[in-house]
């Protein structure tokens, strides 16, 4: 008779092959592929865990740095986001690419699903084998991403040539988004708020692209234009990318081509200097960090030497999974939180 041990590490195997095996079909664009992965990395149960982490760590291997534009929309609601969103999908399938869509959405309290759902999203999608979209519940971190919102990118990423992200656009969401796609749009609505206001909340330093929306509305949205404009140039910026600010009507599709002229001018100079290796990479240290910051807390981290050690190991693994770099750092951190307490001597 099998001990429990050995049982259990047959079934974490096999659980293993399942989730290699899913890898090869979405790599290979098999459509049916995309929501089985989706719902096994949004999968809480212990029991998923081997197979999503192997699935994620094969995807992350087999696109590195490369694999389809990211990009993400954000900005206060009301703005017109998910209008945009179908806009933009459709100009991509005009063009004949496919799209994965991951519109991050508040929760529902007594669910925890997603309020607004799929059904009140992108029109372009409606029975388009070409465009795939998922709503998740940003759950109990309301104004971030949801927690499964990294591996449905890599999943999206996989099957299709564009992957966009729309965010609940309030809190931290902005901040969190910019480490997760290659280029962020931050859509502001005409008349909304005053320069100082955006400055104060320190939008300013993370678009990349910036649209105004509603510039039917004239002489306000030019206002707004210029005003955000002005802010941008004196916003202190790590990068030396100079984000455009672009004046569109996602409901005539006025100014459409100058925003995806922006998206690709700085998709073009991500190519530059191995830039947008640098820009993924430090996506990935950052989610490493949060993650662990929210497994194990200060105490854990600390336990391990804390974030310049953590810093250190990430430099030094630059090219590793940073799914399976998460759980191995998480590891060492259980192991040193155990001796401490002298458990399991």
């Amino acid at each position: 008779m099998w001990s429990r041990s050995r049982r259990l590490g047959t079934l974490e195997a096999e659980r293993g092959e399942r989730g290699l095996r899913l890898a090869k079909r979405l790599l290979a664009r098999e459509r049916g592929a995309v929501a089985e992965a989706l719902n096994l990395v949004d999968d809480r149960r212990p029991e998923a865990r081997a197979a999503a982490l192997a699935l994620l760590i094969e995807l992350e291997q087999a696109l590195g740095f490369g694999g389809p534009p990211r990009v993400g929309l954000s900005g206060p609601p009301g703005v017109g986001k998910s209008t945009l969103l179908d806009a933009l999908v459709r100009r991509a399938r005009a063009r004949g690419e496919t799209v994965g869509i991951l519109a991050v959405d508040p929760s529902s309290r007594r669910s925890g699903g997603a309020l607004l759902g799929d059904r009140l999203r992108v029109r372009a999608s409606a029975r388009d084998p070409g465009v795939f979209l998922r709503s998740l519940a940003a759950r109990e971190r309301l104004g971030g991403l949801a927690e499964s919102a990294r591996a449905g990118l890599f999943v999206l990423a996989a099957a299709f040539d564009l992957v966009l992200i729309e965010t609940v656009g309030v809190g931290q969401s902005e901040s969190e988004v910019a480490d997760l796609v290659d280029t962020l749009v931050w859509v502001a609505q005409p008349g909304a708020g005053d320069l100082l206001q955006y400055m104060k909340a320190g939008v300013l330093e993370l678009p990349d692209v910036v649209a105004v929306n509603k510039a039917d509305l004239g002489a306000i949205a030019e206002r707004t234009a210029n005003e955000l404009a002005a802010g941008l140039s004196l916003a202190e910026r790590a990068e030396d990318w100079s984000p455009p600010v672009v004046r569109i009507s996602a409901r005539d599709g006025s100014g459409l081509a100058d925003l995806e002229d922006a998206l690709a001018r700085h998709r073009a100079w991500l190519a530059q200097h191995d830039r947008l290796s640098e820009r993924r990479r430090r996506g990935r240290d950052a989610a490493i960090r949060d993650f662990l910051a929210r497994e194990h807390g200060r105490v854990g981290v600390e336990a391990v030497g804390g974030l310049a050690a953590l810093d250190e190991t990430l430099r030094r693994e630059p090219d590793t999974s940073g799914f399976a770099l998460a759980v191995r750092l998480g590891e060492v951190i259980e192991a040193a939180l155990r001796s401490r307490s002298g458990v399991g001597r």
